[in-house]
């Protein structure tokens, strides 16, 4: 390494809301650090120049200089290890980092920690309810998306909290040590980011590190991706679409009627459940595995599940018009996600689904999409960059039409609709090329339908 380097403090790299959340954090510690993102205007930059206007920043192009000169490299999850700069410093023996490892060094209450393809926001979000019915204190933080989250380092600058619940991403995972998770689960794995992932084993690699040093865990029975790969001594709650047996959840049938259980207690019958699907089952299995493994009673996960209406943008009834039921799963952004969305309505309509699809593909095989769509799909109105592409992948008889925007889309969809039927957005893909973000494609696919 040259001469003229010197090695001195911490440098955070990428300054989206995580970076600005690690910036704060080793701040209040009092620790020295540098800023940096090859964006020549970062998202936080105004923010952090306004509330830490001493802190250095460098933005445009990551030089190794800089990287080369850090104590450590504190990892925002947008950016990949595989960056030829970053992993050039992580050759040279510069220490690596992310904002969820120095959470878990610096947290001193139990952490739940949930990963998975697809679910995690929802059963996140059914668990701080189950502990909010409880009497508990809760932090829920990590991967961002929607009103309720932040970045989990926020958390600790808050009033104490009982427990700490953080949906993780395989970003977040990759710069984890060790997470010392009280509970952890794998919810399910499908092809996702493998435009970020050679591999789907790489993708699972990333994930199966939630349980490094964790207490206790939870596996989806129905998902081989979920169970550890190696040994380990902590108990294991279990879930899946089967009679449970000893510490495990699954459905019971009785009198006709369908149950979730614990062992072979009933908890509440699949009926009384707000929202729908085999997938949405399966996440508050999910979730009530969690509770159990913290120590919560029954009637608390019971009144919880009971009064639970789903998040915004995952299958999401939004009207019916004419007879035509219209829903947003704009939060769709995989193809596993959208079989599991166009399966759950496809079993509670008495008509078709029409649906809305596209945007960026991320590498996914759509062939998968298929089966379910001649089960349960009248055709598939596609948008966005990736739409000739995911086209491609379709039998000839799958009746395929092209929109402009969401506008064309939602009345072409309509136009093409019997009563009965139902048009579900469930893009299966990212919305980055023509919108902000999954939230931005759902309201428009929202204004949509209130304008027809």
């Amino acid at each position: 390494m040259g001469g003229d380097l010197i090695v001195n403090e911490k440098v955070i790299v990428g300054l989206g809301e995580t970076g600005l959340s690690v910036a704060k954090f080793l701040a209040s510690r009092n620790q020295k650090f540098k800023v940096i993102d090859s964006r020549l205007n970062p998202p936080a930059l105004s923010e952090l120049k306004r509330i830490l206007p001493e802190v250095e920043t460098e933005v445009g192009e990551l030089k190794l200089k800089t990287l080369l000169g850090a104590s450590e490299l504190v990892i925002s999850p947008g950016l990949s290890l595989k960056t030829p700069v970053i992993a050039e410093a992580a050759e040279q023996g510069v220490a690596i980092t992310g904002d969820i490892d120095i959470f878990s060094k610096s947290v001193r209450k139990p952490i739940i920690a949930v990963t998975g393809s697809n679910g995690k926001s929802t059963v996140v979000a059914i668990l701080a309810r189950i502990l909010e019915k409880a009497g508990k204190k809760y932090g829920l933080g990590g991967n961002l998306d929607g009103t309720n989250f932040k970045p989990a380092l926020d958390l600790l600058s808050e009033a104490p909290k009982d427990f700490y619940i953080l949906e993780l991403s395989s970003f977040q995972l990759e710069t984890t040590e060790r997470l010392n998770a009280e509970v952890a689960v794998i919810l399910n794995l499908s092809a996702d980011h493998m435009d970020r992932y050679e591999t789907l084993d790489e993708y699972h690699k990333a994930k199966l590190r939630i349980f490094n040093g964790c207490n206790q865990v939870v596996i989806n029975r129905d998902d081989v991706h979920s169970y550890p790969v190696t040994e380990l001594s902590a108990p294991i709650w279990d879930f899946g679409f089967s009679r449970p047996g000893v510490n495990g959840l699954g459905l019971l049938e009785e009198d006709g009627y369908q149950y979730l259980a614990f062992q072979f207690e009933k908890i509440v019958s699949v009926n009384e459940l707000k929202i729908f699907g085999q997938h949405n089952i399966s996440n508050v299995l999910a979730a009530v595995g969690l509770a159990l493994a913290i120590g919560i009673e029954l009637d608390a996960i019971r009144s919880a599940i009971k009064g639970f209406n789903g998040l915004p943008h995952r299958c999401q009834w939004v009207a019916n018009v004419s007879g035509v039921e219209f829903y947003n799963d704009s939060k769709g952004t995989n193809v596993g996600a959208t079989m599991a969305a166009v399966e759950g309505l496809g079993q509670r309509i008495s008509g078709h689904i029409l649906l809305v699809a596209g945007g960026i593909g991320k590498g996914a095989d759509f062939h998968s999409l298929v089966p379910v769509i001649n089960r349960w799909g009248k055709e598939v109105i596609l948008i966005g960059q990736d739409a000739i592409e995911i086209a491609s992948n379709f039998d000839q008889d799958i009746q395929v039409y092209f929109a402009n925007d969401m506008q064309d889309a939602v009345s072409t969809a309509f136009k093409h609709a019997s009563s009965g039927d139902a048009v579900l957005l469930s893009p299966a893909c990212a919305s980055f090329d023509m919108f902000e973000n999954f939230q931005e494609r759902g309201n428009a696919f929202i204004r949509s339908v209130r304008q027809l």
